[in-house]
């Protein structure tokens, strides 16, 4: 018998089955409204309240919810089959997508390898590297060096190159982890440094963490070139990458771009790697976006002197189930149709900037909106308790999941993840699907200061400003 929508419903409060958030919070513990359908960039509850989608869910929403032209192509795909197994049949639409995805990544992204989401084409990266490093008489180069803090997955093998030492203290001991140096965060730097010299810094540490490590031991450096959750939407400057680069070349290690959130045209441009040119990746893993939630998909882009190579030693050894099935292929083949159709990179760049100048008026009146920082349609606004220091919230407030909890209230959901328990600061993502028009910016931007003057009425009432 199912449970009407307006009744209050706890964890827990079923015998058997129930919500998976028994994984997540203790017995008793309130659920979520109930999701009933979506539209555009808004959902509705099965009360029938409206919430925007200021975050596209978990930053994946990016053609916005009910789109009719991938609706229609999931179940034309549906109808003719769902799956096959790629090493014995082909599939048009894999075919058609890996066309499609290597065209807009441009020159050196020559193959395209589908998977089912983020975490899995960040192992699959990992693995390509290591299996080209072998096959090309490199086999003593098996580390992965990454960004403190950053985040590449849940899986372990992408836990392993992830910079979150709250998340290490539980996994550690079933993994190996990788070296790790600083990530050239924007807001608050070292003193003596200003953002700039303090990327620099940064890059130095890395040539100083390969020769250290060992070059003919390191294999790649994985980094998010516009930050997610783990850094607040920092974006770095064309200097840092090049030197990275340079750095990364000099001692035959391989660069990948882990572009699960500013992939798929969130930032303005197909890959964010284009707003760099002269710091080409070797790699790069896309997801979220790609499919924008219509199935589950990631996506490993590769040049063709390293898959030929693997390719040619025997083949790859590394695979899934469900990689490159037809449903999935077809549906995000529709997809990137639609970001092509509605030209939403441009409109992702266009919006960006209207909505950072709302967010940054936002910023001027608020007094716990320390920072705005971000690039296209990946945004974030860091919150503090005091502007003028910079000065941290308790980590035991929770700032981002208390903000969800008011924006709720007021119609608009923001998703939150604390990395690293808030360590390195409380970002709360503002990521709303590309097909945002002028008239919802202003919408998000009422709805979203709303939230926070009532986060900031919370903070002074527990003395937390003080």
């Amino acid at each position: 018998m199912n449970t009407p929508a307006s009744i209050t419903r706890t964890v827990g409060d079923t015998p058997q089955g129930g919500t998976v958030l028994g994984f997540y919070a203790p017995k008793g513990a309130p659920r979520p409204p109930r999701i009933a359908r979506g539209e555009g960039i808004f959902l509705w509850d099965a009360d029938g309240r409206r919430y925007l989608d200021a975050t596209a869910g978990a930053v994946v929403a990016n053609i916005g919810h009910g789109n009719p032209r991938v609706l229609a192509a999931m179940t034309e795909q549906a109808a003719k089959v769902s799956f096959a197994y790629p090493r014995f049949f082909e599939s048009e639409h894999n075919i058609a997508l890996a066309d499609r995805v290597c065209a807009l990544a441009g020159e050196g992204f020559d193959r395209a390898f589908f998977v089912s989401g983020g975490s899995e084409a960040n192992e699959s990266a990992i693995k390509l590297a290591r299996q080209y490093a072998v096959v090309t008489g490199q086999g003593s180069r098996s580390k992965v060096i990454s960004r403190d803090p950053s985040y590449h997955g849940s899986t372990l093998g992408a836990l392993a190159v992830t910079g979150d030492a709250n998340t290490l203290t539980l996994y550690g001991p079933l993994i190996r982890s990788m070296p790790k140096v600083p990530a050239p965060l924007s807001y608050r730097v070292p003193e003596g440094h200003t953002a700039a010299t303090h990327e620099m810094a940064c890059a130095d540490e890395l040539e100083q963490t390969i020769v250290r490590e060992g070059p003919e031991t390191v294999l790649a450096f994985i980094l998010e070139p516009i930050g997610g959750l783990s850094t607040g939407a920092v974006v770095s400057s064309a200097a840092y990458f090049e030197r990275v680069r340079q750095i990364c070349d000099r001692h035959g290690v391989l660069v990948i771009y882990d572009e699960i959130m500013s992939g798929a045209g969130r930032t303005g441009a197909f890959l964010a790697a284009h707003h760099w040119p002269a710091a080409r990746p070797d790699l790069v893993t896309l997801a979220k976006g790609l499919a924008a939630g219509y199935t589950p998909l990631g996506c490993l882009l590769a040049p063709d002197r390293i898959v030929d190579a693997v390719a040619g030693s025997g083949g790859f050894v590394h695979g899934h189930t469900y990689f490159t099935n037809p449903l999935s292929c077809a549906v995000a083949h529709a997809v990137v149709d639609e970001v092509i159709r509605q030209d939403l990179v441009a409109r992702a760049h266009e919006r960006g900037e209207l909505l950072m100048a709302r967010l940054r008026e936002i910023a001027a009146r608020s007094p716990i909106v320390g920072d705005v920082r971000g690039k296209g349609l990946l945004t974030a606004i860091e919150i503090v308790a005091d502007k003028s220091s910079k000065r941290q919230l308790p980590t035991a407030f929770n700032a981002p999941a208390r903000l969800t909890e008011h924006g709720l209230k007021h119609g608009i959901a923001l998703y939150n993840r604390r990395a690293n328990l808030g360590a390195f600061g409380d970002f709360q993502m503002i990521t709303p699907p590309l097909t945002i028009s002028v008239a919802e910016i202003d919408t998000l931007a009422e709805l979203l200061e709303t939230s926070l003057a009532d986060l900031a009425d919370e903070i002074a009432r527990k003395g937390l400003a003080a």
